[in-house]
């Protein structure tokens, strides 16, 4: 888009009937500077998986807010020891962002199509401190877990590891394969208060048209066939990928109900990365991931990372424009 690659379709958007019921985060992933360059293709969303199993021999309830499910995970790291309490990653980046954006931060802000980091935010920091804290020999050792990826926690928790992780719908299929078949849940990942969802990333894949294109008229009409209703219903049908239509959505999560945690997640508000080129530098070169690592570690206080981290965002934002 920053290249000029693709069609501005705001126009087409706008008058696309369907449109109307597209989720807000998955529209927010195809708009730039108020632009619309294409069309939610399917999303993938984060929610709470934990062992059912191990939760009922140890009188636990699926945790409701964030502090009740660090309590979980002390409890269940005490009474088997050979487990993570909830398996958590120092390189897991989207695990980690619900908890800024359930005690109210942002990873940046944005003014009239600039962005500028706001790691470094009251709000943020504490959101950052809740994430971290539940690194360490009462949960998920930092010495094991710092180096975790989303993957390695997805793992972790498959093979028995871990009584809790944080997963998408799209990991279910290792969930299946693994030791922990039929003796898990999900539920929506709780925010700091009782009956609150944490907003959860926002993934998935978009469709657009080529600016070059000599059959523009056509092209967007094959990508509202491909991006439409029917379309993202056969596609969860066929392939399990969650529609970007809520309608559509609900529907699904009615005929298949291991998705109504995610899809319920997805309805109470969640959220995308920065729309700039800027973020594509930042995620590649793990300034998230060190900040948190630099906390766990105690090389640096939250203070000093999130300053750090805010900085290089700063920079990168402001390299692209």
């Amino acid at each position: 888009m920053r290249d000029g690659g693709l069609a501005d379709i705001t126009e087409e958007f706008a008058g696309w009937d369907e449109a109307e019921d597209t989720d807000p985060a998955a529209e927010q992933s195809v708009t730039v500077g108020g632009k619309v360059y294409g069309a939610p293709f399917f999303v993938g969303v984060r929610a709470l998986y934990y062992r059912t199993d191990v939760f009922e021999q140890l009188g636990l309830d699926a945790p409701r807010t964030q502090d009740e499910l660090a309590e979980a995970a002390r409890t269940i790291r005490e009474q088997r020891p050979e487990m993570y309490g909830i398996a958590v990653g120092g390189a897991y980046t989207y695990g980690a962002a619900p908890f800024i954006w359930a005690n109210g931060g942002e990873l940046a802000t944005e003014k009239d199509g600039s962005y500028a980091s706001a790691l470094d935010s009251p709000a943020a920091r504490k959101g950052i401190k809740a994430y971290t804290g539940l690194f360490g020999d009462h949960n998920c050792p930092a010495a094991k877990c710092a180096g975790m990826s989303g993957n390695d926690t997805v793992t972790a928790f498959a093979s028995g590891k871990a009584g809790m992780a944080i997963g998408g719908d799209f990991s279910r299929q290792a969930m299946e394969d693994g030791e922990v078949k039929g003796k898990y849940a999900v539920v929506p990942l709780p925010g700091t208060e009782e009956g609150d969802i944490a907003p959860a990333f926002a993934g998935g894949n978009n469709l657009g048209v080529l600016r070059s294109s000599s059959h523009r008229t056509l092209a967007v009409g094959l990508m509202k066939s491909l991006a439409g209703k029917k379309t993202q219903a056969r596609l969860f049908e066929e392939m399990g990928f969650l529609p970007t239509y809520s309608d559509v959505r609900t529907k699904a999560a009615q005929e298949e109900p291991f998705i109504a945690p995610f899809v319920k997640t997805l309805d109470a508000g969640a959220k995308f990365v920065p729309a700039s080129p800027g973020w594509a530098a930042i995620d590649s070169s793990q300034v998230l991931p060190t900040m948190f690592q630099q906390i766990i570690s105690r090389d640096k206080t939250v203070a000093e990372a999130t300053d750090e981290a805010a900085r290089r965002m700063d920079d990168a934002f402001g390299s692209t424009g």
